[in-house]
């Protein structure tokens, strides 16, 4: 097939993908400019999520499950906020009074499971992903750099070098598809959005530590604090919080304070968030800082952008996982974000070679419109604040809270999707009729945040994410997809935009996702 260049930050995207599609008969070679190994903190993911390998004939059950680390349940939604006035936790979560508190004597709390709730080794998921490439035919390519690209009507050239041939010149990898997946900070990415601002910031701080008594949950996003004021070192910011117990001892535990900002130079600095880490972090896990000895400290942050998926810029290169922006702001990409995805890439890249799609239109059919994606820009909007605005300091906690009880009331099918990254008409609708019912006075303050103009653009995609809904459903009673299948009248390339129209109406909608 040809080279997928990946980055030593984000190994998932490359190997899982190159894995996948050399289990296809694809000729595949991973470039990687560091040694391909994964990190040493765990990744989180659901069990559904890791079996999508299963799902796409890459690894067997056993084989992925012996990447499993370390499993915990329930998991936890909180936010500062009660309706109604009340104090106190809304009682839904367990009945063991050592959980980590919110740290607010009003707070909104809702439990579920099964949603992050493994720790996955990567290092070994990345080795089983790098030996089912290797034993189907495929290359790995360590500690080689890519130093450039050339694409030519029959093909592309990679200009690489290896760290053995350091002072030699550089020498030529040929491939009929380039697939780029080194994240979010990738150099191809970076030329194509050469000159435009990102559209919003998501910044991360975070430790794994030892000494926390209470770690048999986690949260999946909590907030113990309400908008950080204008006089405070890190202003203009409402802090958020995961936590996962760590497989490396039965106190450890990692905790990570996140926030989501407008891309402005005003803006504080890093260090300022991590202070503040060091401050909330006891209030929030009931800890005292003097208890907990830390082992790592994490760090970063990346871009988000509304006009995602990216499409390609170039004939016979494709960006894929983070690079491609294939997730919503409400999510921090990586692995799981990659794995909802995984089948329908391999499907479109394979059939793309197949039919000679690799123009930059036929592959920007692979990343088509997603009007789930993008209306959930509109959270990432709500959950920031604009230079010169004045919002309440309850505005995003009150927000989020009367929107995770509505979930809540609705059942699993409304939330379960929500929380791992999929919007769904339906259960978005219901959500929000929900909200206005039970907290009409949150909704003014709420359109004034945001805004009129981004408020009828979210709008307009929630149509289209209703659109998509009825089409999927009408093309799925109506056979469509095993009728292209087996139409004889069709051509390589009208059956592969076919397949890819199907694929947008299905994943856009959100219908893709089974509890």
């Amino acid at each position: 097939m040809g080279p997928g260049a990946t980055h030593h930050h984000t190994p998932s995207a490359g190997v899982f993908a190159a894995a996948a599609l050399a289990c296809r008969g694809l000729r595949v070679a991973v470039l990687e400019r560091g040694p391909l190994r994964g990190r040493a903190q765990e990744w989180n993911i659901s069990r559904k999520e890791l079996l999508e390998l299963e799902h796409v004939g890459v690894a067997g059950r056993e084989e992925l499950e012996a990447c499993v680390a370390i499993e915990f349940n329930p998991v936890r939604v909180g936010f500062a906020w009660q309706p109604g006035g009340g104090v106190g936790p809304s009682g839904s979560g367990p009945s063991d009074p050592s959980t980590p508190s919110t740290g607010s004597s009003g707070s909104t709390e809702v439990w579920t499971r099964d949603v992050l709730n493994l720790g996955v080794r990567p290092n070994d998921l990345v080795a089983l992903m790098r030996a089912k490439l290797e034993a189907r035919g495929g290359r790995v390519l360590d500690r080689t750099a890519l130093e450039g690209i050339t694409v030519h009507p029959n093909g592309a050239a990679l200009s690489i070098r290896s760290d053995a041939a350091a002072g030699s010149p550089p020498s030529t990898l040929t491939a009929r598809l380039v697939v780029d997946c080194m994240g979010h900070f990738s150099p191809i990415v970076r030329q194509v959005r050469w000159g435009s601002r990102p559209d919003g910031v998501c910044l991360v701080v975070g430790a794994m530590g030892s000494g926390f008594p209470n770690n048999t949950t986690a949260d999946v996003i909590l907030t113990n604090t309400p908008l950080q004021p204008e006089d405070a070192p890190f202003n203009r910011a409402q802090y958020f919080w995961e936590a996962f117990p760590a497989a490396s001892g039965p106190t450890d535990r990692t905790t990570y304070m996140f926030t989501y900002l407008t891309a402005e130079s005003y803006r504080p600095s890093m260090a300022a968030m991590m202070e503040d880490y060091w401050r909330l972090m006891p209030q929030y896990q009931g800890v005292r800082l003097e208890d907990i000895t830390f082992k790592r400290v994490l760090f970063g942050f990346f871009p988000t952008f509304k006009n995602t998926p990216l499409k390609p810029t170039f004939d016979r290169v494709i960006q894929i996982g983070d690079a491609s922006g294939l997730q919503s702001p409400l999510s921090f990409g990586g692995f799981g974000a990659l794995t909802r995805h995984l089948a329908r890439l391999t499907d479109a890249l394979t059939e793309a070679l197949e039919a000679d799609c690799v123009d930059r239109g036929s592959l920007g059919l692979v990343h088509a419109y997603n009007p789930g994606l993008s209306s959930s820009w509109m959270m990432q909007k709500a959950m920031s604040v604009r230079l010169g605005d004045t919002p309440s300091p309850q505005l995003i906690n009150r927000m989020l809270a009367g929107n995770f009880k509505a979930m809540e009331r609705l059942g699993e099918p409304v939330m379960k999707p929500f929380l791992q990254d999929v919007i769904q008409f339906g259960p978005m609708v219901q959500t929000m009729g929900a909200q206005m019912l039970t907290d009409p006075l949150s909704i003014p303050g709420l359109i004034a945040h945001v805004g009129p103009g981004p408020l009828l653009e979210w709008l307009g995609h929630m149509g289209a994410l209703g659109s998509y809904t009825a089409l999927h459903g009408a093309a799925q009673a109506a056979g469509l997809r095993e009728a292209v299948a087996r139409a004889p009248g069709i051509g390589a390339r009208s059956r592969f935009a076919l397949r890819r129209l199907l694929d947008a109406w299905e994943y856009g909608s959100g219908k893709d996702y089974k509890l």
